[in-house]
């Protein structure tokens, strides 16, 4: 399905520090396919680089038993903040990706990761809004990670919800996913104009072959993947 990946409702009005990743269109479609999903009440969630807490506060709203992670503190401080403001229970918890709860199991994983590709050389420092999208030079440097442990954070028959650009490679996330003993598939799309990062390294993603010289839109994926 492909969609405009506008501003669902339910998101309300976030609040974000200098250098936190703010709602854009990417956790639009992700909001999308997680309010497609239907989150019962009780459903045990957890919000993977949850950065402004966005999805973590709608899923609260959904009724679900939130947890978050981010690498960044300002990103935390964010989270909780804005589950504050909406009057909503959501533990926020500060490490890289599931580090935090690695002997806890969901219904239902959601995640933002950083995966734009990424030139060699730069290393996005955590307190800096690089950190939520750089992503090394394939951009999968987060997305790999989360594949690998994805089963192990589900409980069986749970669901892995997980947005990125098609500049990563969907196949890729998939056979990983696969590999993982869980089967995923494409269900929600966007095409969205390039926006500040994409166009800055512009030359450098199309001297990569990741761009053809005529593209000026840039597609976003949510990927599902259930565990059996």
């Amino acid at each position: 399905m492909t969609t405009a990946a506008v501003r669902p409702a339910g998101l309300g009005n976030l609040w974000t520090l200098p250098g936190v990743y703010a709602p854009q269109a990417d956790t639009f479609l992700l909001a999308e396919a997680l309010r497609a999903e239907g989150i019962a009440k009780g459903t045990d969630l957890l919000d993977v680089c949850t950065g402004s807490g966005a999805l973590a506060v709608l899923a609260a709203r959904m009724g679900a038993r939130v947890s978050a992670t981010d690498i960044s503190r300002r990103a935390v401080t964010a989270a909780r903040l804005n589950a504050a403001r909406a009057g909503q229970r959501v533990r926020v918890l500060h490490g890289d990706l599931t580090g935090p709860i690695t002997d806890e199991r969901f219904d239902v994983v959601v995640s933002n990761p950083p995966y734009v590709p990424t030139p060699p050389g730069r290393h996005p420092r955590k307190h800096r809004s690089s950190v939520a999208w750089d992503a090394g030079r394939s951009g999968r440097q987060a997305l790999d990670r989360i594949c690998a442990h994805a089963r192990d954070m589900l409980h069986p028959q749970g669901v892995l919800l997980i947005v990125h650009s098609a500049l990563c490679g969907v196949d890729e996330t998939l056979r990983r996913l696969a590999e993982a003993g869980m089967h995923g598939s494409v269900t929600h799309q966007a095409c969205v104009p390039f926006g500040p990062v994409i166009t800055d390294r512009l030359p450098w993603l199309r001297a990569q072959g990741l761009l053809r010289p005529d593209e000026d839109t840039e597609e976003l994926v949510v990927i599902r993947a259930r565990r059996s």
